[in-house]
């Protein structure tokens, strides 16, 4: 079974299974800027946001980077993950190239379970095989307090909410 997105009004299939809110989180393992691979626990005791999006090589993509790594400038007890199918070279690039300094990047790239798990995967269409627009805010339980699965692909996501979600977290 899948949901469905659109891409600048084309229909994508995307995995089901987004978690929904007061649900806990399934664990997850990401590779991060140093070929690290990295699992939930290592950000235990802390609060979350997961930036899910497509590439860094779209603007839609880049800019919710940089609006969520604005945002949490200032903000304590609270991990900013920026996730994606790019390879962590390129997010290091990009965050250099940008000043960006808050957040953790993490990429899919040593396989897809991580999408799958959370309900991100696109399956058809020009985009498959790369994540989805979504937030998730979660609580240093790992239990969501905000979830956004974008349904325009080229839209941002709400911003506002997610950072106002942090005050259940």
């Amino acid at each position: 079974m899948s949901v469905t997105i659109t891409r600048r009004g084309t229909e994508m299939a995307v995995v089901d299974g987004f978690p929904g809110v007061d649900e806990t989180l399934p664990g997850l393992r990401l590779t991060g800027h140093d070929l690290v691979d990295v699992g939930l626990d290592d950000f235990a005791g802390r609060a979350k946001i997961f930036n899910i999006f497509p590439s860094l090589d779209t603007p839609t993509c880049a800019l919710s980077v940089k609006q969520f790594n604005a945002r949490v400038e200032s903000l304590e007890g609270v991990t900013l993950l920026q996730i994606s199918a790019d390879l962590p070279f390129a997010h290091s690039r990009f965050c250099a190239a940008e000043g960006l300094t808050h957040g953790v990047t993490l990429s899919m790239m040593r396989d897809k379970t991580f999408a799958t798990d959370y309900g991100v995967l696109i399956e058809s269409g020009a985009m498959a095989g790369l994540c989805a627009r979504a937030v998730i805010v979660a609580d240093a339980d790992n239990r969501v307090r905000h979830a956004e699965l974008v349904a325009e692909i080229a839209d941002e996501p709400d911003y506002d909410a997610a950072i106002a979600a942090l005050a259940r977290a």
